[in-house]
Formats: structure tokens, sequence, C-alpha cells
């Protein structure tokens, strides 16, 4: 069994920022990251190799799982700041008196973290 090198092109698509993600979002991510990865291996979508197969060969986890780490782990950086910290007050805080649009509110990050640690 071989293991590809990490791409650069791949690691960023992990790194990038994920605040709120719906489920849309999170497919569309996760058939973005396969079609990376048949790349890195030189697969086709025709060549039917199971995406457990592909996982295994180049050595990484699944996206989601990937997501839910970042966040955790930022969570946790948070958490440990003094209570009087910006980022603590801008991320943890709700700002009241606020108009919101019509529609379903927008998911947020603090919501997606009890969502992750929930899970």
């Amino acid at each position: 069994m071989t293991v590809v090198p990490m791409h650069s092109e791949y690691k960023l698509f992990i790194d990038q920022w994920n605040v709120g993600l719906q489920k849309g979002d999170m497919s569309s991510n996760c058939v973005a990251e396969m079609r990376m990865l048949r790349w890195f291996c030189g697969h086709t979508r025709r060549d039917r190799v199971q995406n457990e197969v592909i996982r295994d060969r180049v050595g990484v986890a699944p996206i989601e799982e990937k997501l839910t780490q970042h966040r955790l782990r930022w969570f946790g950086h948070v958490q440990r700041r003094p209570a009087e910290a910006p980022v603590r007050n801008g991320v943890l805080e709700r700002v009241d008196n606020v108009k919101r649009g019509r529609g379903r509110p927008k998911l947020t990050w603090d919501e997606s973290v009890k969502r992750d640690l929930k899970d």
C-alpha cells in the first residue's frame, strides 16, 4: 500500500474557515474533497474505486471529522482566554436588538460547536 504525500491544495482546502456550514455546503465540500483525492491517486470516477479505498491509500480522515476537530480546537483556545479578551467577547456573546432578516436564521459558530460537542 502506497501513501501519497499531502498536497498543498488539499491542506488549504481543509484549513479554510468553516463558520456555520449547512448540510448542503458540507456535502459539496465532501464531493470536492473526494475529487481532489481521486486526482492525487490518478483515479477517475470511471475507475469505480471506492472512497474508503482512496482514503486509506492517501491516509486522510473525512473532511467532516477534520472540520469538527478544527472547530473544537479553536473553541478550546477561546475558552482558555480570559473573560475580558476581545475574541471571547466577539465569539461567545450575541448582540441583542439586532433586526434579523426573514427566513431561517443562519447557523452560527457557537451553535455548530454545540452540535459538535453533542455528537
